[in-house]
């Protein structure tokens, strides 16, 4: 195996460590990255064996700022000139309550790699790297269940988090490996009701913008158990479609397809990726509320707008980031809208697109509904192209809507210059420009002007 890249600057970090007689062991997904021969993250974890706290403090602060949060843990962050690093000493845990804080944590310099490596979730992220010898340490054979693509528990102190359920959900899907049948067994056991929203949220986080193909990670979580906590994706199972239109079968399986063409969409942008593929998700959370047959086949109709809520109470159980939760439910609300318009667009005027880019940024709604295509298994031809969404983006472009929404031509700095006084009346004035403006009747900022001078005067004496 070749050697880790480590950075110059670490490698003399760890020769400083290593003259106070410390050893640095370079732990976490760098290591398990290496030895799957993908790129390493530069977030770089070390542990440092046989130096106290203090020690520790007092070499690294010769190389750059050291950030104590963590420090009562035994973990330090360095940050130098070109990179931070956390460097962390080993340490004992022992389960004292519930929830992530429920832990009694002490600090241990002497403990041997291996009963340090022991408290790991997983034997592939349990392998660590000597980063002055460039070796491996594998007391659990996290370099066989890496070859064989599995994913497997390392012991017993697995189950005193319950947030490994939903580690086993997430790396499943970025590494597509099996979750081995023992730590299912295990899994299915852990309660997760007593995590806190924030650390749920980090992991649909990670399974939503790291992983090629979550549909893996949802799998997952079925075959967990764990579906039950989030019963918004579980009512998705078995809710059929109408053939014609969705061959690939129920609204689960078209979620999953979806889930993975948005995962193929994502831009680099991880706010928008993150709406874009919780928009994925959700976006059908309504059908289990509509779906019926109805002459002669399967349908749900409004499930667009019946989506709205369930989409609100889950990511609520995820979040309070109302910006994220604005934006996904009005995917969710608007998903079928490029299809929609397209089908009419001999019928369709500026205004209702217009109207569409004060709703909806039209480039990630379009994104969406391409998912949504792609995720009903059309032939190899129809992916070739996604008509619909091409048409709206070429109309959005041509009415300079495509990228921001419409903003008002007439403003209150014109109307008070004319001697109009604020209040309610100028309000609606402005309500009254704007929507002339939207439709298409004003098309600059003289013709608002022109048309404000010209009809102020008629309107009820709002002049002065």
């Amino acid at each position: 195996m070749p050697l880790l890249p480590a950075p110059p600057e670490l490698i003399n970090i760890v020769k400083a460590i290593a003259e106070s007689k410390g050893r640095s062991i370079l732990v976490g997904g760098a290591v398990r990255d290496h030895c799957m021969g993908r790129r390493i993250s530069k977030d770089l974890d070390v542990e440092i064996y046989g130096l106290n706290p203090e020690v520790l403090e007092s070499v690294l602060q010769k190389f750059g700022k050291i950030h104590v949060v963590g420090k009562s843990f035994g973990v330090l962050k360095l940050k130098t000139s070109s990179a931070e690093y956390d460097f962390s000493l080993p340490r004992r845990e022992s389960k004292t309550g519930k929830g992530h804080r429920g832990f009694m944590v002490t600090p241990d310099s002497a403990m041997s790699f291996q009963e340090s490596a022991s408290r790991r979730d997983f034997t592939v992220n349990s392998i660590g790297y000597d980063l002055l010898t460039n070796k491996l340490l594998d007391p659990f054979d996290g370099l066989v269940d890496l070859k064989s693509k599995i994913l497997r528990h390392v012991g017993p102190a697995f189950v005193d988090d319950p947030l490994r359920v939903l580690r086993a959900m997430q790396f499943s899907a970025r590494l597509e490996f099996k979750i081995a049948p023992e730590t299912v067994r295990l899994c299915k056991k852990l309660d997760l009701a007593e995590l806190s929203r924030e650390r749920i949220f980090e992991e649909f986080r990670k399974l939503l913008l790291k992983a090629q193909r979550p549909s893996i990670g949802l799998k997952a979580a079925k075959k967990l158990g764990i579906l039950a906590y989030f019963p918004e994706i579980k009512a998705l199972i078995g809710v059929p479609q109408d053939p014609e239109w969705h061959p690939e079968g129920d609204v689960w399986t078209h979620t999953l397809l979806v889930l993975d063409e948005a995962a193929s969409l994502r831009k680099g942008d991880e706010k928008q990726d993150l709406v874009l593929m919780f928009g994925a998700l959700c976006h059908d959370f309504g059908k289990p509320l509509t779906t019926e047959f109805l002459r002669g086949r399967w349908r749900s109709p409004a499930h667009d707008v019946d989506g709205v809520d369930p989409t609100k109470q889950f990511l609520l159980r995820l979040t309070d980031d109302r910006d994220l939760i604005e934006q996904v439910t009005t995917l969710v609300k608007e998903h079928l809208r490029p299809v929609q318009l397209f089908k009419v667009r001999e019928q369709v005027n500026s205004g209702t697109i217009r109207r569409l880019a004060l709703r909806v940024r039209i480039p990630e709604l379009v994104l969406l509904a391409k998912a949504d295509y792609l995720g009903q298994a059309p032939s190899k031809e129809q992916r070739a192209s996604f008509e619909a969404g091409d048409w709206l983006l070429a109309e959005a472009e041509r009415m300079e809507v495509r990228d921001e929404a419409p903003r008002p031509l007439l403003m209150g700095r014109h109307l008070l210059a004319m001697g109009m006084s604020p209040g309610p009346e100028m309000g609606e004035f402005l309500s009254q420009a704007f929507e002339k403006q939207l439709n298409g009747d004003l098309q600059t900022e003289d013709d608002a002007i022109s048309w404000a001078k010209s009809n102020l005067p008629t309107l009820s004496g709002l002049a002065h």
